[in-house]
């Protein structure tokens, strides 16, 4: 916790209170931190990435969202309005989720990488070991309850590079501090619609998990 602490205050952030619980913590306070967090990320060149990219994108939504969503890597026009899931595979994610009764602006989506890689390639090792302390730093300030994993880079920076999508599609990891449910990057979804079916009971698997 000590760490923890100093990497704020390093941060310069002033309020940290770690008596009070998610429920009892002021809403901003969460925000104040991701902006100050979204500001380290926008000086990062701990990879190559920075210098191809148009925009850092660092993630969007509700910053107490019990419902966390994390992809793979910005795409083009993520890329070009510096936010997550714009494009063609965030319009299908938006719909699907309205289609189960989610409120997209109640839920926090991020990706493993902050900046897209030249020519929408996989993201490499390096790439997402630079990227995973802010990834991790999101998630420990967000606290969600369920993590939705959108394809298999997201799956095996969650639960480890042994985890294939074919196989962990379906199933429930219990983590510490939050559940995780692997499922199809919406950009799959794309390119093989019989598989929305099976997305959408993964969102009703997610709302059954939280209590909705």
């Amino acid at each position: 916790m000590g760490n923890i602490l100093n990497f704020y205050r390093d941060l310069g952030v002033e309020y940290l209170n770690t008596k009070l619980n998610k429920k009892e913590a002021p809403r901003n306070a969460g925000l104040k931190c991701l902006k100050e967090l979204k500001k380290e990320v926008e000086k990062c060149q701990a990879c190559e990435l920075h210098k191809t990219k148009k925009h850092y994108v660092f993630g969007d939504g509700n910053p107490n969202a019990s419902l966390m969503f994390i992809g793979e890597a910005p795409g083009a026009t993520e890329d070009e309005q510096g936010l997550p899931f714009v494009g063609r595979a965030g319009q299908l994610l938006s719909d699907l989720l309205k289609e189960v009764g989610i409120n997209r602006q109640e839920v926090y989506i991020a990706n493993c990488l902050k900046c897209r890689p030249p020519n929408n390639k996989d993201p490499q090792e390096n790439e997402l070991k630079a990227c995973r302390p802010f990834l991790d730093k999101q998630i420990e300030l967000i606290k969600p309850k369920i993590i939705i994993t959108l394809g298999r880079f997201a799956l095996m920076q969650l639960l480890g590079n042994d985890k294939k999508i074919t196989q962990s599609r379906g199933l429930v990891f219990k983590q510490q501090s939050y559940t995780v449910i692997p499922t199809y990057h919406p950009a799959y979804l794309l390119r093989n619609p019989k598989a929305i079916e099976v997305f959408v009971n993964d969102l009703k698997t997610a709302k059954q998990y939280l209590g909705d």
